[in-house]
């Protein structure tokens, strides 16, 4: 039997780096296009399912290689989503969930297993980081739930477990294959990452001629450097002012503004005051940002409470009233916790 700890996965691979491997084999070049057909257009398990293949090749890859990194542990469907409960080959359990929207279907995947960031909100980050999750493992996401569906995804978010720009390079060959049309040929504008804010990776991101394509997501939660600390420790060296400067200089198109995230904490960061303090960090740009209102989604092993409407409501109207795109975000798929802050490795029993 194959040690699957050892193997090489095809979907750890781009294409100029298949055809390359191909060569090597004495292939004709075309036949990396060929398999790459098979995983991402087709969705195919193995490779004895790749029928233009000869039999000598598919055996070949059958003994050498692999096509899924992950194992399907445990599916839980709810009103407006369905949370997939994932494993990795060495044993570790991951979460991925499939938000059907009204006229298409999103994929929040994750990017770690685990999390550091440390947000005292989120119920993730409470089992620590234990490692990032490699390419493959990424894209496997995406495929096992696409078998899944009849529906082809259109969207994917990297708002899952983990912070997708402390994985960044694993994170950008992953986007890669999703939206290279030999890949699963997504558009960039339907691609998202959500990050905490890290400044050195956000930095890195704007240089990066296909990373700052996407749509960018950036979780602030609180207006004040004090208050972030707090709820957010990686602010202690990811200031908010430090922040706040980087998104300002950020090479976004005009027609486009970037996303930023804002849980409510009842009684926390949700008052009229904080909701000036906020419009105060972005009228500088205004025209280059909207608001997510995102009321807290709860959690049995969390300290805080969401809001009332009323109070979301007033919080959104003072931003309004100063010139800011706001909506108010109602999380999907709050009733099998999978909605935004309730992803666990450790939630292995879903009720």
């Amino acid at each position: 039997m194959k040690d699957l700890s050892k193997t090489t996965y095809i979907t750890s691979l781009n294409l100029a780096q298949l055809r390359e491997l191909v060569k090597s084999l004495g292939w004709e070049p075309y036949r990396a296009d060929q398999i790459l057909n098979w995983v991402y257009k087709r969705f195919i398990t193995n490779f004895e399912e790749m029928t233009n293949l000869s039999k000598e090749q598919r055996r070949f890859l059958s003994d050498n290689y692999s096509i899924h990194s992950l194992e399907l542990v445990q599916k839980v469907e709810g009103g407006d989503s369905t949370k997939f409960l994932l494993k990795t080959v060495d044993g570790h359990l991951l979460e991925t969930v499939l938000i059907y929207e009204r006229d298409h279907l999103t994929l929040c995947v994750s990017s770690q297993v685990g999390c550091a960031v440390g947000c005292t909100f989120c119920a993730t980050t409470q089992d620590g980081l234990v490692r990032n999750l490699r390419t493959e493992e990424i894209i496997d996401q995406f495929l096992q739930v696409q078998r899944h569906t009849s529906q082809k995804i259109r969207n994917v978010v990297f708002m899952g477990m983990g912070e997708p720009l402390a994985n960044y390079e694993n994170v950008r060959r992953a986007v890669e294959i999703m939206v290279s049309p030999w890949g699963l040929d997504l558009s960039k504008r339907r691609v998202s990452i959500s990050t905490s804010g890290l400044v050195h990776q956000l930095r890195l991101m704007a240089q990066d001629p296909l990373m700052r394509e996407l749509n960018l997501a950036v979780s602030i939660n609180a207006p004040t450097q004090e208050l972030r600390e707090k709820l957010m420790p990686l602010s202690k060296t990811n200031t908010l002012q430090d922040l706040m400067e980087t998104l300002y200089q950020f090479p976004y198109p005009s027609d486009r503004r970037i996303m930023i995230e804002y849980v409510l904490l009842e009684g926390v960061n949700d008052e009229e005051m904080h909701a000036r303090q906020l419009a105060n960090l972005l009228k500088k740009k205004k025209n280059k940002f909207k608001v997510n209102l995102i009321p807290f989604n709860p959690d049995p092993s969390l300290p805080y409470k969401r809001p009332s409407m009323e109070r979301v409501y007033r919080f959104q109207k003072v931003l309004w009233e100063e010139g800011i795109s706001t909506f108010i975000r109602l999380s999907k798929g709050v009733d099998v916790f999978g909605a935004c802050g309730q992803l666990r490795r450790k939630r292995l029993v879903l009720r």
